[in-house]
């Protein structure tokens, strides 16, 4: 084993070493190519691991945390959810469609490995500016990949988010969440239990495509990334849809005691981890592994990451059960091993030996590193903003932003999407939290995702606690309770002091967020390594979250609903003091240069600001409020404030939804030293929403007994967005024409041929 294998197999001199000391003897090929994907960074979490244990994970409505394939949550009445969130950012990278539709379909196989079938799919992606031609190959590529799964396979795309930024350019982000419903007594489980059963392979037959997928996904780009198209799996969601009726079936039977599906490192990882969690061994004959090309190696066949492939491990003696069921649905399925007692991965070929590994060794036992951290130097202090309020045009502010890629709708990308697919959808894309219905029940299901990168690389603990904060804001504007979320944390290379202190910070930002707001950390992904030549990404922690509607009389929309009803703002109209707030005074005065000079305004101007501050003692007080005051029946409708401040969420309530008309508002600001820091700072723990007259006292007294600030901006009124500060008027501007800008903006960038 020379230095350029290992350097092939992305391991160091001292885990080779470690290598040599678990197996008493140097490694075959194929034992190396095992260890490789195994310890490689995507799969053992060596460089995260330590720091992930801080999360909190346990909660009295957590059935499944942190360890299997997906979390799972009991929603009462015998009902349960599994969900979780990963990443296919390198994948797609290299090859878009396939690398986004093949993450869809990853997804998909955690939560029915559970035994729950998806009602839900939702995605968060991250490009760089759209108007660069091979940025927008990419993403139309990738949304694409992910329409193309997802529609064939027949699940609902319900929502997600989308964010450009340069750092995404060379390192696009493509984080798949999928959602699946089931009885809690009928969960299953990837263990390898019961000496002697049989292990069964279902699913598409093994081919050389997506060989060492883990590995590259465990180290940086360089000029030859284009070279790692052959690391890229290719997925068949008609064969997956097949594949997941036949194991929901089999799991009917009662003979399925295990079952895992072969994903990152393929038949290697199922393998060994199935007998890891079991502490039991599993061996295995590759020259019965159904194959589709001709003369495949043992290490081609065990690294090889075909897709819509599972492992199961059956009761002995009913293993026929099983394979008539996949012969039923014309899906390839045979015994190709069994359970044993010694803990060993034991691969044979042809009835020889050719690999045998401790999978403990693999697995709980993997290298975990305690890298370097360091904290980087702080930045300089900035001038005082100027004094005096500023005179500029806002209402063209507005335009300017509403007609950014970052503020813009998203039709476009959703459009292409089936959302409607098994009927349960209530509340399509476009909407503060996506709601899916629990058929025969009273209740419903949110969800969403959310991050921001820009605030991270700022400060990422706080950063990432707004990210968790966001999440589950979006989840109460639409009437439901926070149960639980996952995550998906982005950062770039481990190995470099100043990204590992990200990575700490990032994982202490979520912890202290969730045991803030009572939603505990279910499971998720760690994707490092987001670097191209050495230029790596903002850290880019994304939070999915779920929560539960019950009654379902209770979701709500995050849009004005009629003529007359009253606006109001939970929360503080500015925050304190701070150096955000003279940020946010500095760069307004930049605005007219930047507006003269053209191009996204809205993207340059708050890419200058740092990040806001959060007081998540307020936030979890404004939450509660606006929940309490939907459960009265008081809330008619309700939109978090975040992106482009109050003002773009005015405009956002008042936008046609679902065929409904536009609407305006009138608003009253009240004095203020600077409306430009009103209208457009992004402070947190701030809620939108709308009251009938009547209930306006009823719900000042909610918020006052939870020390509340509200502040009743005016009213609904017919397509004119008018806002007023004193005698003034700050903005005065057709809802129409606003409409036109933010619905056309992402649309008209990829009408033009690339």
């Amino acid at each position: 084993m020379t230095p350029e294998v290992l350097e092939q197999h992305n391991l160091t001199e001292a885990e080779y070493d470690r290598i040599l000391s678990i197996l008493g003897r140097p490694p075959n090929l194929t034992e190396l190519g095992i260890f490789s994907v195994m310890w490689s960074e995507h799969c053992s979490y060596k460089s995260s691991k330590l720091h992930l244990k801080r999360l909190p994970t346990q909660g009295p409505q957590v059935l499944q945390g942190p360890g299997e394939n997906a979390g799972i949550v009991d929603i009462g009445d015998g009902y349960a959810v599994a969900f979780k969130i990963e990443s296919h950012n390198h994948p797609s990278f290299v090859e878009p469609y396939q690398g986004a539709a093949t993450g869809v379909g990853g997804i998909l196989r955690d939560i029915f490995t559970m035994g729950a079938r998806p009602i839900a799919a939702m995605n968060s992606l991250r490009f760089g500016p759209p108007d660069q031609p091979r940025n927008r190959r990419i993403m139309e590529g990738v949304v694409a990949g992910i329409a193309g799964y997802g529609n064939c396979f027949g699940v609902p795309t319900v929502g997600g988010e989308v964010v450009f930024g340069e750092c995404y350019s060379q390192n696009p982000l493509v984080n798949a969440f999928a959602l699946g419903l089931f009885r809690k007594d009928r969960i299953f489980y990837g263990k390898a239990v019961g000496i002697g059963n049989p292990v069964l392979y279902v699913g598409s037959k093994t081919g050389r495509d997506g060989i060492h997928g883990a590995t590259m996904a465990s180290a940086e780009f360089d000029e030859a990334s284009e070279s790692k198209r052959p690391n890229v799996q290719v997925g068949d969601p008609f064969l997956e849809k097949l594949l997941l009726e036949a194991c929901l079936e089999s799991m009917k039977t009662g003979a399925v005691v295990g079952i895992q599906d072969m994903g990152a490192a393929g038949l290697t990882c199922s393998t060994c981890e199935m007998g890891g969690r079991a502490d039991t061994g599993i061996e295995i004959d590759l020259a019965k592994v159904p194959q589709r090309e001709q003369g495949m190696t043992p290490y081609e066949i065990m690294l090889s990451e075909s897709q819509e492939r599972m492992l199961l491990v059956a009761e002995r003696g009913r293993e026929e059960e099983i394979l008539r069921i996949f012969r039923k649905w014309e899906i390839d399925a045979v015994t190709i091993g069994k359970v044993t007692r010694d803990g060993m991965l034991r691969i044979l070929d042809r009835g020889k030996k050719v690999a045998e590994i401790p999978n403990r060794a693999l697995t709980d036992e993997a290298p975990v590193y305690r890298r370097p951290v360091a904290a980087p130097a702080p930045p300089s202090p900035e001038p005082a903003p100027p004094s005096g309020s500023l005179s500029l045009d806002w209402g063209k502010v507005l335009e300017c932003f509403l007609g950014s890629p970052n503020l813009s709708s998203r039709e476009w990308v959703y459009r292409q999407y089936d959302h409607m697919v098994r009927t349960n959808t209530v509340q399509a894309p476009g909407a503060d939290a996506a709601v899916v219905r629990v058929k025969n029940t009273r209740k419903a299901l949110a969800m969403s995702l959310d991050g921001n990168g820009r605030y991270c690389r700022q400060d990422p603990r706080v950063g990432a606690q707004l990210s968790v904060a966001e999440s589950c804001r979006n989840l109460v504007c639409a009437g439901a309770r926070p149960l639980a979320a996952t995550n998906c944390l982005n950062l770039g290379n481990p190995e470099k002091p100043e990204i590992m202190w990200q990575v700490t910070q990032v994982v202490e930002g979520i912890a202290e967020a969730c045991r803030a707001l009572e939603t505990p950390i279910t499971g998720g992904n760690v994707s490092l390594y987001n670097e191209t030549l050495g230029e790596g990404i903002d850290p880019t922690p994304v939070i999915g979250m779920v929560g539960l509607i019950e009654p379902l009389s209770r979701l709500r929309g995050s849009w004005f609903l009629q003529e007359g009803h009253r606006i109001v703002l939970l929360g503080p109209l500015v925050g304190q003091p701070t150096s955000y707030s003279s940020a946010v005074r500095r760069n307004l005065a930049k605005l007219r240069r930047l507006q003269e000079t053209g191009g996204d305004v809205y993207t340059r101007w708050v890419r200058a600001l740092p990040c806001p501050p959060l007081d998540l003692d307020l936030e979890v007080r404004v939450q509660r409020t606006c929940r309490e005051g939907i459960e009265n029946g008081l809330i008619l409708s309700a939109h978090d404030c975040s992106e482009g401040g109050l003002a773009v969420a005015l405009a956002e309530m008042g936008f046609s939804r679902f065929g409904g008309r536009t609407l305006g508002a009138e608003i009253r600001l009240p004095a203020a030293e600077e409306v430009g820091e009103v209208l457009f700072a992004e402070y947190p723990s701030r809620i939108l929403v709308t009251v009938e007259t009547e209930n306006l006292a009823a719900l000042e007294r909610i918020a006052a007994l939870q020390g509340v600030p509200v502040t009743f901006l005016g009213q609904v009124v017919p397509e004119v967005l008018s806002l007023r500060s004193t005698d003034s008027t700050v903005i005065e501007k057709s809802m129409v024409s606003l409409e036109e800008t933010w619905r056309n903006c992402l649309g008209g960038l990829f009408a033009d041929p690339l």
